[in-house]
C-alpha cells in the first residue's frame, strides 16, 4: 500500500489531524528560506505530543556537517532526514543513526540510474522547484523502483494523485501545497480527499493485478 507523508506541518493541530486521518508520515521543514520553516522549538512540541506510529522527517538542504545534522535530529526525535540539496552519496553514508531520503529534482537531465551511486536507500522525486505545487513529467520516473523505495511529490493534489499511484506505484506520495489553504497551513478535508484518493488508487492497482 502507499504511503502517505503530509509535509511542511507548521501547528500541532495539523499534525494531530493528519495522524488521524491515516497519514504515515508528517514533514517538518528546518531549511530557513522556506515559508513553511518551523522553528526548532515549536517543532519540538509537535514531535512530543504525536501519537505512536508516525514517522517524524526533517527537511534539510546543505546542511554543512552531516554529524551535527544527525545529532540535531536525534535530539528532535526525528526518525529520517530529507535532503533537498546538492548532498554527495558520501555526506549521505555519513548519516547513520536516522533514516535518510535523498532528493531529487525532475526534469528533462534527469536519469533514474543517477541513483543507483546512492546505494540501496529512500529517494524523493520532486518538481524542479520544490514547495511550488508543479508537477515533473512522470514518464521521467519510469524505472526508478528498481534503485531503492521511491516517494513521488511535486505538484501532488486530491486530483491527480490517484493517477500517479496507478502510472508509477511508488513507495510512498509527498504533498505540501496540494493540501493547504495557505503555506504551512493544512487543509482538512484536501487532507481527507488526498487520503482517500490514495487509497482508491491502491484498491483499483491491487484489483488490476
Amino acid at each position: 500500500m502507499t504511503r502517505v507523508k503530509i509535509c511542511g506541518i507548521t501547528e500541532f493541530e495539523d499534525a494531530r489531524d493528519a495522524a488521524l486521518l491515516g497519514a504515515d508520515a508528517i514533514g517538518l521543514n528546518f531549511y530557513p528560506s522556506s515559508p513553511r520553516y518551523i522553528e526548532p522549538a515549536r517543532a519540538a512540541k509537535i514531535v512530543e505530543k504525536l501519537p505512536p506510529f508516525v514517522t517524524i522527517v526533517g527537511i534539510f538542504v546543505n546542511h554543512p556537517d552531516p554529524q551535527n545534522l544527525e545529532d540535531f535530529a536525534l535530539s528532535l526525535g526525528l526518525h529520517a532526514v530529507q535532503l533537498h540539496g546538492h548532498e554527495t552519496p558520501d555526506y549521505c553514508s555519513m548519516i547513520q543513526r536516522v533514516k535518510v531520503i535523498k532528493t531529487f529534482r525532475v526534469d528533462r537531465n534527469f536519469r533514474v540510474d543517477t541513483l543507483r551511486s546512492y546505494g540501496s536507500g529512500t529517494f524523493l522525486l520532486d518538481g524542479c522547484t520544490p514547495g511550488a505545487g508543479q508537477t515533473f513529467n512522470w514518464e521521467l520516473a519510469f524505472g526508478a523502483n528498481a534503485f531503492g523505495s521511491i516517494i513521488i511529490a511535486g505538484g501532488l493534489n486530491p486530483e491527480n494523485v490517484g493517477e500517479v499511484v496507478g502510472a508509477l506505484h511508488p513507495f510512498a506520495v509527498d504533498v505540501a501545497s496540494g493540501v493547504e489553504s495557505k503555506p504551512g497551513k493544512k487543509d482538512y478535508e484536501k487532507m481527507r480527499r488526498f487520503i482517500e484518493a490514495v487509497q482508491r488508487a491502491d484498491v483499483a492497482v491491487m484489483g488490476a493485478l
